[in-house]
């Protein structure tokens, strides 16, 4: 570890991790993987086939952030919707074997559990299948979600709230989260889509994406830190948040507070496997080091370094505490 976080302030952040409990908020999902060989073309067109060796399920969206959180050792209870089928079914084993709180997940027969399908062979994707509905979850639904979201409130931290634009995410239960989260005076940290960024204004933290805050802003961000900077300040003002965080991917992030702070944290280098779900272990561990005491460029810091960590792996995959630790 660098003389940026000192070891021993680096170390007692991360064991507080344990004493957090988080409420996750957002789109619940299913990421499978199947893995085999291609030994042929197809007859019926010129594709190929792909013999399949093996099938994985991973939780995914919002789920995967539940599953971070967990296993970097914090508390958690999620609320969002699945399907009434074999991946909800799925979902639900599985959030339930990490320990997670499961009674605010919600059952939706008109609507499948969203489910990402990555066929890969010889150890490349070569194609991905999604199976998804994106419409607003139901009138019935919002109102099954905010009533779980009052009660978890009371016992939980803060909130983690995580849209990936299926539909869980409605105006109206953004605004019933960010609004109970206030009353309370607890924060609420989001990574959301351009189009739900506004319905969560009063944030703690809001984290884009370099090509979702370009969208937000209505222009490019140009490559002198001079103009990035003014483009960073004056979007976390129109959304009127505490703090925004842009990821730059393989280039590290920059955050601004509302006090006027502004830093660059460039990424901790490492060699990159596969990028997919690396932003969810990013919020998860900004949030935790957060709560955890960590002021924001701490926090920033080790969110590098988680998301250094998961990089290296592939497919949509989370890290230990202990890994963690070991990014010194």
């Amino acid at each position: 570890m660098e003389d940026e976080i000192g070891i021993e302030r680096y170390e007692e952040i991360l064991r507080r991790f344990a004493g957090v409990s988080i409420l996750v908020i957002g789109d619940l999902m299913i990421d499978e993987y199947l893995q085999g060989s291609v030994r042929r073309i197809s007859q019926e067109s010129p594709v190929m086939v792909v013999e399949v060796e093996s099938d994985e399920f991973k939780p995914g969206g919002a789920a995967n952030v539940g599953n971070n959180l967990r296993a970097l050792g914090a508390r958690v209870a999620i609320a969002g919707v699945v399907g009434d089928d074999e991946g909800g079914k799925l979902l639900r084993t599985e959030m339930a074997a990490l320990k997670i709180e499961t009674a605010g997940i919600f059952t939706d027969s008109t609507r499948p559990t969203t489910r990402k399908t990555r066929v890969i062979a010889q150890g490349q994707q070569v194609l991905r299948v999604d199976r998804e509905q994106t419409d607003p979850v139901s009138e019935t639904m919002s109102e099954l979600l905010a009533a779980y979201i009052t009660e978890a409130m009371t016992a939980v931290d803060a909130v983690l709230v995580s849209d990936y634009r299926k539909g869980v995410l409605t105006q109206e239960t953004a605004i019933h989260a960010i609004n109970l989260a206030q009353e309370a005076g607890k924060p609420l940290i989001t990574n959301p889509k351009p189009s739900s960024a506004h319905w969560l204004r009063g944030a703690r933290v809001l984290s884009l994406n370099r090509s979702e805050a370009e969208e937000l802003g209505r222009r490019r961000i140009t490559g002198d830190e001079k103009g990035e900077c003014a483009f960073g300040e004056s979007l976390r003002s129109d959304l009127d948040v505490d703090t925004l965080v842009i990821t730059w991917g393989a280039k590290g992030l920059s955050y601004w507070r509302r006090n006027g702070e502004y830093r660059y944290v460039p990424a901790h280098r490492v060699e990159v496997a596969d990028v997919a779900g690396a932003g969810d272990t990013t919020i998860s561990a900004m949030a935790l080091s957060l709560l955890a005491g960590a002021n924001t460029y701490e926090a920033a810091v080790i969110a590098n370094r988680a998301g250094a960590c998961v990089v290296r792996k592939s497919g949509v995959a989370t890290l230990t505490i202990d890994e963690l630790f070991n990014e010194r």
